[in-house]
């Protein structure tokens, strides 16, 4: 079964009838725009150029734009920590490393993978001062396209974690990315995911600003791109991938600006995804990519 076109696969997961208190106040509501996409922004030049994007996004911001990520080894503690026996983590787009040096730092039990399609992250990750070779193996690949398998072995690794990376991808690749991940994975290893979601106060802007280039999907002002999740469409994906689901919820925060007197209603979703012995995928890992016929630049 050709698999890849989320759209044609499930469409009613891709932009679920949702509308948050942001939508109300700019009288945009999210459950109607399904298709009120931008026609003069082409999707295959955000996808295809993607690594130029990124790169220049670490060329500019460096490892300054991202916080230090403490809250994994307060949240999932029990997947780094387990009586000092080591543990390979293999984290997915690690940018500058904001995920992987606090993660080093606070378990020394643990080898981490790293690995990012723009080779400046890469840059940054091997010029931290906490950089070192016997602890993280950082390397530049890009998981919608190249096998995995070719630099970290097959069934060697505990947890991946996907730190808002997933939404970074085009939602056409999102499978081909799981099964790539769960060719590295052990046997009942997880996947810890957080990343954005449906009706994220981010979301609601680039509407406005007309930056949405399918459903879910928007490109930011820099070319970079955000794709808002829903539980039931990031279970759908896992789970017709091979994958279980552990947990799976969505949680907010008002966050408030008090220079620019708005309230920002940040929204996320976070899970957890094993790999079980005996579930296998249900798409095939092929690439469609019809889903990009037909697109034309403005």
């Amino acid at each position: 079964m050709r698999g890849w076109n989320l759209r044609l696969q499930y469409p009613s997961l891709l932009l679920l009838p949702y509308s948050c208190p942001q939508a109300h106040n700019h009288s945009l509501h999210l459950n109607t725009i399904a298709f009120n996409t931008n026609n003069n922004i082409t999707i295959t030049k955000y996808v295809t150029n993607a690594t130029k994007y990124w790169n220049n996004f670490y060329k500019l911001h460096q490892n300054k734009f991202f916080k230090d990520r403490h809250y994994l080894q307060k949240d999932w503690i029990h997947y780094f920590s387990n009586d000092n026996q080591q543990k390979v983590v293999l984290e997915i787009g690690c940018g500058a490393g904001n995920t992987i040096f606090p993660l080093v730092a606070a378990f020394p039990n643990l080898f981490v993978h790293a690995c990012d399609f723009s080779p400046h992250a890469i840059a940054l990750v091997k010029g931290h001062g906490d950089f070192k070779d016997d602890r993280v193996n950082a390397f530049v690949t890009d998981v919608t396209v190249d096998d995995l398998d070719e630099t970290v072995l097959r069934d060697s690794v505990d947890v991946v974690t996907l730190i808002f990376t997933l939404s970074a991808v085009c939602p056409s690749k999102m499978p081909f990315v799981l099964q790539n991940i769960r060719k590295v994975l052990k046997p009942n290893g997880h996947v810890l995911l957080r990343d954005y979601a449906i009706g994220d106060f981010s979301q609601v802007k680039l509407i406005e600003k007309n930056q949405l280039i399918s459903e879910n999907f928007s490109v930011r002002g820099d070319g970079t791109c955000a794709f808002y999740f829903s539980k039931d469409f990031l279970s759908t994906l896992f789970e017709m991938n091979g994958f279980s689901i552990t947990e799976l919820s969505v949680y907010s925060r008002e966050i408030e600006n008090r220079s620019r007197k708005i309230v920002m209603d940040r929204r996320w979703i976070r899970g957890v995804f094993c790999k079980p012995h005996n579930l296998q995928p249900t798409l095939d890992p092929k690439p469609d990519d019809s889903l990009f016929a037909g697109s034309k630049s403005g």
